[in-house]
């Protein structure tokens, strides 16, 4: 998954001002106790962060 496309589903699924929020915030202890941005600083796959903030923030089918 490319980046642009990640962060387009965030912010489809939180709003603009709130992906943004969400992602440098709120730490994930399925993110190895990190931020969305700090997993992504340190090398993660995009698509393995979309998937596990889908898992954990319940994002809906259709919007995975």
């Amino acid at each position: 998954m490319r980046l642009t496309d990640f962060w387009q589903r965030m912010a489809d699924h939180f709003g603009e001002s709130y992906a943004d929020s969400f992602a440098h915030d709120h730490v994930m202890s399925e993110l190895g106790g990190r931020t969305v941005c700090e997993a992504l600083d340190a090398g993660w796959d995009a698509k393995e962060i979309w998937r596990t903030v889908c898992a954990v923030m319940e994002v809906p089918a259709e919007k995975r």
